[in-house]
C-alpha cells in the first residue's frame, strides 16, 4: 500500500511525495517556554516522533525540527511575576520540556532551534517582505499586509472578516488593514530588544517559525505539523509570509493533530480507535481544549501517577487527527491493557531465560522476511497482522488501527504458549525459537510506536518500595504456609484481600509472583 497522508491544505488524502526523493524535512511548532510542560505539550512531539520512526522504517532520511519560542509576551509577563529574567525563565522551562520529552521516549528530534538565536534570519525575511510591498513599517513596528497576499486564508479557509471575529490582533488603529499582523514589535522599556532597521524591538510570533524552519529545511518543507489550534492564526500567517517572501509553496503537507479534551469516562484500549477529526472542527476542539490555563497538571505530576510508556501508548491509541479524551481513568485503563503485554514478556523470560527487551528486531521494512519454519497457522496469522499494522500506518499514520493489531498479535502468541504448555515446562528448543520469532515481529512493530523499548522503571522508589516488597514477601509466606497446611480459609482471605487492593498474585511452577498494575 502506498503511503498516503491527509493534507489540511487540500482537505484530502494524498500520495506522499517529497521535495527531494528519499528525504523528508519535518517541522513541528514547539512550546513557548514560560511555564512547566503539561500533557498537551507532549501530544505533538509523541505523534511526530512516531511519524519519523515510521518514515525512517520505510527508508526515508528524515530531519525533524522542533522550535523553542524563548521570547514572547507571555514570557515577559511571567518573568516579571516571578521576579526573574526572561532568559533565566526560558532556560529553566526549556530544560523542563527536554526532560519530559526524554521521559516520553521522544528521542528522534534532530534540532531544537531557539528563536533568540535566529534574529538575523527573521530580519532578512522582514526586509524582503518590505521590499516586495508585502509588509510595512509603522511607528517602530512592522506589519504583514494581508491584502498583498491574494490567497490569504487558504489554509483555514476563512475570509478576513471571519478571521477578525473574536480574534485578538495587535492594537494599532493606523494599520492598513485590521487583520495585518506584526512581524516586528517595538520593545517597551525593560523588555528584551534587538537592533533593527526600524528601531529596537523583538520578533512577532509567526515570523520566528518561518525563519527557523526555512533555515534548516529549505524554502519548501515536506511536512509542517502542529496542533489544530495553531492552524489559525499561526500557521495561516506562517504560510502567508513565507510564500510571499519566496514565491514558493511553504509546505507540501500540513498535518494537524487533534487537541486534548478533558474527560472522565473510561474507554476500551486496543480497538480500532480510527475515527478521524477534521480541520473544520477547530473551533469545537479549541472550546474544550485541555490547557494549563484550565487546570492541566504538569507532565511530571502525571508521571508521578502513571508510567510514561502508558501515557505515550494512550496518546497513540487514537488517530492523530482525532481529539483525545483525557482522564485519569482512561489512562489507567490503558495501563491495564499494557499489563497483558508485560505478563507476556515475563512469560517469555521464564520460558527462554532471555529478555524480550534484548531482542534485536529489524529496523527497515525492506529487511524483513516472511516467517518460515514454524507452525503455519501461527505464522500465517502473524504475517496477516503485520500487513494490517503497516496498512494502518500507510493510511495517514493511523496509530490507533495499528495498536489494535498489536493486541491481536499478543493474543495469538499467548495462544501458542498455552496450547503448547510452554509456561508449564513444555518448552523445547524449537518452541522457544518459534516464540522468539513471533516476539521479534511484535517488537519490530512496537518500536515504530516507541513502546516496549526498555523495561519499566518503578514509579516512586526508595525506602517505601523496599518496605512494601518485604511486607508482600511476608504475606505470601503466610499464605504459602496456609496452603501447605490446607488452611484454605486463611489462604483465600489473603488472596481476596490482596485482589481488593489491586494486587495480582500468580502461582507459577517457579514460585509465587505478585504485581500491582
Amino acid at each position: 500500500m502506498t503511503l498516503r497522508v491527509y493534507n489540511t491544505l487540500t482537505r484530502q488524502k494524498e500520495d506522499f511525495q517529497t521535495v527531494v526523493p528519499g528525504k523528508v524535512g519535518m517541522y513541528l511548532c514547539g512550546p513557548t517556554v514560560y511555564k512547566p510542560a503539561h500533557i498537551g505539550h507532549m501530544v505533538g512531539p509523541v505523534i511526530f516522533d512516531t511519524v519519523k520512526r515510521y518514515l525512517t522504517y520505510v527508508d526515508y532520511e528524515v530531519t525533524f525540527v522542533i522550535n523553542i519560542t524563548d521570547v514572547d509576551d507571555k514570557l515577559i509577563v511571567r518573568a516579571n511575576e516571578n521576579g526573574t529574567t526572561v532568559e533565566a525563565l526560558a532556560k529553566e522551562m526549556t530544560q523542563d520540556y527536554y526532560d519530559n520529552l526524554k521521559t516520553m521516549g521522544v528521542e528522534s528530534v534532530d534540532l531544537f532551534p531557539h528563536a533568540t538565536e535566529h534574529i538575523q534570519e527573521m530580519l532578512d525575511i522582514i526586509s524582503s517582505l518590505i521590499e516586495k510591498d508585502a509588509a510595512y513599517p509603522l511607528e517602530g513596528d512592522v506589519y504583514f499586509s494581508v491584502d498583498a497576499d491574494e490567497d490569504y486564508g487558504k489554509l483555514s479557509r476563512r475570509n478576513v472578516q471571519e478571521m477578525m471575529a473574536g480574534t485578538r490582533v495587535e492594537a494599532n488603529d493606523r494599520k492598513r488593514n485590521p487583520a495585518d499582523f506584526a512581524l516586528w514589535k517595538k520593545s517597551k522599556p525593560g523588555e528584551p530588544a534587538w537592533d533593527s532597521p526600524w528601531g529596537p524591538g523583538r520578533p512577532g510570533w509567526h515570523i520566528e517559525c518561518s525563519a527557523m524552519s526555512m533555515k534548516y529545511l529549505g524554502e519548501t518543507l515536506d511536512i509542517h505539523g502542529g496542533g489544530l489550534d495553531l492552524m489559525f492564526p499561526h500557521h495561516e500567517n506562517e504560510l502567508a509570509q513565507s510564500e510571499s517572501c519566496t514565491g514558493k509553496p511553504f509546505a507540501r503537507y500540513w498535518l494537524h493533530n487533534g487537541l486534548m479534551q478533558a474527560s472522565g469516562a473510561p474507554g476500551k484500549v486496543g480497538g480500532g480507535h480510527d475515527r478521524h477529526g477534521d480541520a473544520t472542527d477547530q473551533a469545537a476542539q479549541e472550546a474544550n481544549k485541555l490547557a494549563g490555563s484550565k487546570g492541566a497538571a504538569s507532565v511530571k505530576e502525571l508521571f508521578a501517577v502513571h508510567q510514561p510508556e502508558t501515557v505515550r501508548f494512550f496518546l497513540l491509541a487514537t488517530h492523530y487527527r482525532s481529539p483525545i479524551d483525557f482522564g485519569d481513568e482512561r489512562i489507567a485503563e490503558t495501563g491495564k491493557g499494557l499489563d497483558s503485554f508485560y505478563r507476556l514478556f515475563e512469560a517469555y523470560e521464564r520460558i527462554s531465560g532471555k529478555s524480550f527487551y534484548d531482542i534485536q528486531a529489524p529496523t527497515k521494512r525492506e529487511s524483513t522476511t516472511p516467517l518460515k519454519g514454524g507452525p503455519p497457522e501461527l505464522f500465517e496469522e502473524l504475517e496477516q497482522l503485520r500487513r494490517r499494522f503497516l496498512d494502518a500506518m500507510d493510511d495517514d499514520f493511523n496509530t490507533g488501527g495499528a495498536i489494535g493489531t498489536l493486541f491481536e498479535m499478543r493474543k495469538a502468541i499467548n495462544g501458542f504458549i498455552n496450547a503448547n504448555k510452554l509456561a508449564d515446562g513444555g518448552a523445547n528448543e524449537d518452541s522457544i525459537a518459534t516464540l522468539t520469532t513471533a516476539l521479534t515481529m511484535l517488537k519490530e512493530l512496537a518500536n515504530l510506536l516507541g513502546v516496549f523499548i526498555k523495561p519499566l522503571e518503578k514509579i516512586g522508589g526508595g525506602a517505601d518500595d523496599e518496605f512494601a516488597a518485604a511486607l508482600m514477601d511476608l504475606i505470601l509466606d503466610i499464605r504459602g504456609e496456609a496452603r501447605e497446611t490446607k488452611n484454605w480459609g486463611v489462604a483465600d482471605k489473603i488472596r481476596d484481600s490482596l485482589a481488593a487492593l489491586n494486587v495480582v498474585v500468580e502461582d507459577r511452577p517457579d514460585g509465587v509472583q505478585w504485581s500491582r498494575p
